[in-house]
């Protein structure tokens, strides 16, 4: 009878096999574990003798392969953390990003000021912008649209689960030329990565293109927002859109011509770039 694997055994065949693959292998074969043993991370590090069955060991494997061979954590694990909540996730909307926390910070903001207002999450992916803002401001209403069907109902799962799908609408739509404004937030996590750069990075292969490719310069998608904005966005409104920092200047002059009169600035994240454009338009 072969011997059972161990907790303990499990996390450092976990470390040796990731240790030239991932910047945490501690961590992740901690999570991978979590995965196989339906446990929290606390009880894994608290049991360390605890055995695994044969299948939890075979999913334990399978997973700790699968990461080896380059997919994205959060998709084997089919979740991950954004600003203080886990989002379901799956392989056709992008996995969240620390730095787009600047966005939904900005928006609560900005949303403190408006009694029963509405915001929008414009190609909203696995929800988490949508359902974030719902869920901290629950005097507002929220729309969350996307061109992807399987993306919106991944949203709409992501939204029942923290139970404020009641308070949201989910519309299916190629941006903002279909949507019925005038909304007081539209937040904008769009493509914006130029379609040459996507070849040299690590995360086009692991991450679906449709969310990451901008076109040419990166900007294709985020200019058409920007030309409806003087129909989406309602007076004293503020359009929020996450940018890569070479493309403040551009981005900026672009919104100033599609929203004349409106205060357009861009927002340093955390590590001092330049990663999002805020367009407040004037009452």
């Amino acid at each position: 009878m072969l011997e059972k694997l161990r907790v303990a055994q499990g996390l450092e065949r976990g470390r040796e096999e990731l240790l030239n693959r991932s910047t945490t292998p501690n961590l992740d074969a901690q999570l991978l574990l979590m995965k196989a043993l339906d446990q929290t991370r606390a009880w894994v590090l608290a049991h360390p003798e605890a055995e695994l069955s044969d299948p939890q060991a075979q999913q334990f494997q399978h997973d700790l392969a699968e990461l080896a061979a380059g997919t994205a954590l959060p998709y084997i694990l089919g979740w991950w953390e954004f600003y203080g909540r886990r989002f379901k996730l799956n392989r056709r909307v992008l996995i969240p990003r620390p730095e787009t926390e600047l966005l939904v910070e900005q928006a609560l903001s900005w949303l403190q000021r408006v009694d029963g207002g509405r915001a929008l999450d414009l190609g909203t992916g696995s929800g988490c912008l949508a359902v974030t803002l719902a869920a901290e401001r629950p005097g507002v209403r929220v729309l969350a649209s996307d061109i992807d069907r399987e993306a919106l109902q991944l949203a709409r799962l992501n939204a029942s689960w923290y139970g404020v799908e009641e308070r949201m609408s989910f519309v299916q739509a190629d941006l903002l030329s279909p949507l019925r404004g005038p909304f007081d937030v539209i937040c904008a996590n769009l493509p914006y990565i130029p379609t040459a750069a996507l070849a040299g990075l690590e995360v086009a292969s692991r991450e679906p293109a449709r969310a990451l490719d901008g076109g040419q310069d990166g900007l294709s998608l985020i200019r058409r927002a920007l030309q409806d904005l003087p129909r989406a966005l309602a007076p004293g409104g503020l359009a929020l859109f996450e940018i890569q920092p070479d493309q403040a200047a551009a981005v900026s002059e672009a919104a100033r011509r599609a929203l004349p009169g409106a205060h357009v600035r861009v927002r340093r994240d955390l590590a001092g770039l330049e990663r999002l454009l805020a367009v407040s338009r004037v009452e």
